[in-house]
């Protein structure tokens, strides 16, 4: 999740801007969960000008959608960036009621005290910018994600010139990209994975080809059309989102795409294979994803053949290793020829760029942004080595509100700053609460206790009767579920003597009751769930 905001201005009447509205996505902590939403509670009520983006990925832009529910300014992003999250908000039907406003790289926006100039930065996805922000207390440059690569595939390189001008002008803080800041040297040129491409082709003339990527890398995908054209093979294009972002980039120009290449994924049985490449999504081991339906054998389509070659051309995201590793394992199961070595390179900055952004821009103070902890405070020695002092490398965490001046800084206080999770159409209706159920369910099961009371006399008409679900199989643990019966038997009898006619008490002694028993037998502590019925 990525969500920052700029002030200026007295308490009482602070002006905002606020620099991309990321998603991150639910992981084991977090079951049933789909995304995470940043908590923008601390902006409601505020005096917001507008929202500005850095790029298209889903981590900077994905909250759209809901932040735009409660607090509705206008957006600006470059050409591309606008087209997709113009897409975004026709799903959730915003487009009509959300002003967007495109802008060019090396043009400026001004909001209240502040401008924004975009600047061209490379990415692995096209128009990608850092922004310079312009206010009364000085100049701050956000970087949002980059690297520097003097061979792109589309457009022109990172302007490096525009960074210098800035720092000879001088510059109060700059906010870096720490991603890949435990990395030396430099990030490959996009272009390297080409020439990989056309060697994998060249070697596989007889075989069809199947290339898993990011679906928002466009000159990634750029360079397997380039590789498939060269070669004579027919492109199908298959996974949601890689057809709404590639359909998106050919109308806009960002990609180009030879006339009679492109082909509906209905006609590929029209061709042999060895003229055929499919480009799809997936390559995370993500379960709902193309790639995964095919090695899974649950897409409707397309079955993974012997003679197939699969390129991923992606690196493992932490935490997904074990996801790509199964789909490797069911691909290689299928025969299939899976290739990962060289066909990928970082979209982000390592050490040699990040020091040569900071020789550029020469910032009073250095704030490392984006990346895990660990990446920060690889910047932050980075940072130190060329020179910087000590005090004067920020490092903040999240909810932290830094108090910026050509004098001094200081942390003046803490927002709320946690996640909203959302779970089908249900935004923050998942709590903590209901998270810790959902890890006690998934780790213990539950029993469900039911049995059936007469109204007024509270005699026992019919029960207890134990249901399990994920505790035990029943049918070969009749003898545990029988004592598990007795035991509530004997407690709803001992409530029913001493006249206890509370249902929230009878319900506390049957739980409290069959915990301890079912501790002792199984060392087990499964969820309780009593109903009593009244007739």
């Amino acid at each position: 999740m990525n969500l920052n905001a700029y002030g200026f201005g007295p308490a009482h009447d602070r002006k905002w801007i606020i620099v991309d509205v990321g998603v991150t996505f639910g992981d084991q902590s977090t079951p049933g969960v789909d995304v995470i939403v940043p908590d923008p509670t601390f902006l409601e009520g505020e005096n917001i000008l507008g929202i500005v983006l850095t790029h298209a990925h889903e981590d900077h832009i994905g909250a759209l959608p809901y932040i735009l529910r409660d607090i509705n300014v206008p957006v600006y992003g470059t050409k591309l960036t606008i087209a997709l999250i113009e897409n975004k908000l026709k799903e959730h039907n915003l487009l009509k009621n959300t002003k967007r406003k495109v802008i060019k790289h090396g043009q400026s926006v001004n909001l209240g005290c502040f401008r924004i100039e975009f600047i061209k930065t490379n990415h692995s996805i096209a128009d990608a910018s850092a922004l310079a922000i312009f206010s009364p207390a000085g100049v701050i440059l956000h970087t949002g994600d980059f690297k520097i690569d003097y061979t792109p595939v589309f457009g022109e390189p990172a302007d490096l010139e525009r960074f210098a001008e800035l720092g000879k002008k001088g510059v109060l803080a700059l906010m870096c990209d720490s991603t890949n800041a435990t990395r030396a040297g430099f990030t490959p040129s996009e272009k390297t994975v080409g020439k990989t491409f056309d060697n994998i082709f060249a070697d596989h003339k007889n075989n069809r080809i199947i290339v898993a990527t990011f679906a928002s890398n466009v000159d990634r995908v750029q360079q397997v059309i380039n590789s498939a054209a060269k070669y004579g093979r027919k492109v199908v294009v298959e996974g949601r989102s890689m057809v709404n972002v590639i359909g998106t980039a050919s109308e806009l120009g960002y990609i180009n795409i030879p006339d009679g290449t492109l082909i509906e994924i209905d006609q590929l049985k029209n061709y042999p294979d060895e003229q055929t490449v499919l480009i799809t999504t997936g390559s995370q081991g993500e379960s709902m994803a193309a790639l995964s339906r095919m090695a899974a054998s649950t897409h409707k389509k397309i079955s993974i053949k012997p003679t197939d070659v699969v390129i991923l051309s992606s690196h493992p995201i932490p935490g997904n290793e074990k996801a790509v590793s199964k789909v490797i394992n069911e691909l290689s199961r299928k025969g299939a020829e899976v290739i990962s070595d060289d066909t990928h390179v970082s979209g982000h900055a390592c050490q040699e760029e990040i020091k040569l952004m900071y020789a550029l821009v020469r910032p009073k103070y250095a704030i490392p942004v984006h990346g895990e902890y660990r990446h920060i405070m690889a910047q932050k020695n980075l940072v130190q080595a060329m020179g910087t002092p000590k005090e004067n490398v920020i490092i903040m965490s999240s909810g932290d509100v830094v108090e910026l001046g050509q004098e001094s800084w200081k942390i003046v206080d803490h927002v709320q700053a946690g996640g909203i999770l959302v779970d089908g159409l249900g935004v923050g209706d998942v709590g903590n609460i209901v998270l810790r159920d959902r890890q006690n369910l998934a780790q213990n099961g539950i029993i469900v206790v039911v049995l059936t009371l007469e109204k007024y006399s509270n005699q026992l008409l019919a029960g207890p009767d134990i249901v399990s679900r994920g505790f035990v199989y029943v049918r070969e643990s009749e003898d545990l579920m029988e004592e598990a019966r007795n035991i509530v038997n004997d407690a709803v009898s001992d409530c029913l003597d001493r006249h206890v006619n509370d249902w929230g008490k009878i319900k506390n002694v049957i739980r409290d009751s069959l915990s301890d028993f079912l501790w002792k037998r199984m060392k087990r502590n499964p969820m309780i769930l009593p109903i009593i019925m009244e007739v």
